[in-house]
């Protein structure tokens, strides 16, 4: 639920509405994809799959891209899959990249499953794989 009022308590009724209706038209896409075994090459495969979510008019939600600015996967990892997962529930779907799925992309989609979210999974070229 999307709270009317902003976090100092003053009503704020175009922040309310903005985001009620993104969230009733499910334009949130979760982007599942790996990160630990390689941060760096993961990082801009994470941001081109974000980029072609955008063209395809999707807001794109990649927590390995926001998360890692101020938390340390090593030492963190519990507190930041707790966080991917809250989000993962804001999204109407989950798309899934890459031909490997680590551990972190199956609790992922585990979560995604018992939320009935509709999964996709696409290949690190942005191509999507058809049942």
């Amino acid at each position: 639920m999307i709270e009317f009022r902003n976090h100092e308590g003053y009503a704020d009724p175009t922040a309310h509405a903005a985001l009620t209706k993104v969230l009733r038209q499910n334009q949130f896409t979760y982007i599942c994809s790996p990160y630990r075994d390689s941060p760096r090459v993961n990082v801009m495969r994470a941001r081109q799959y974000c980029k072609f979510a955008v063209g395809k008019g999707r807001i794109p939600i990649a927590p390995h891209l926001y998360f890692p600015q101020f938390l340390l996967e090593t030492n963190e990892r519990g507190r930041v899959m707790s966080m991917n997962l809250e989000l993962l529930w804001l999204c109407g779907e989950v798309w899934v990249f890459g031909e490997k799925i680590t551990e972190g992309m199956a609790a992922e989609i585990a979560h995604a499953e018992r939320l009935r979210k509709n999964i996709r999974y696409f290949t690190t070229k942005c191509e999507e794989v058809l049942g």
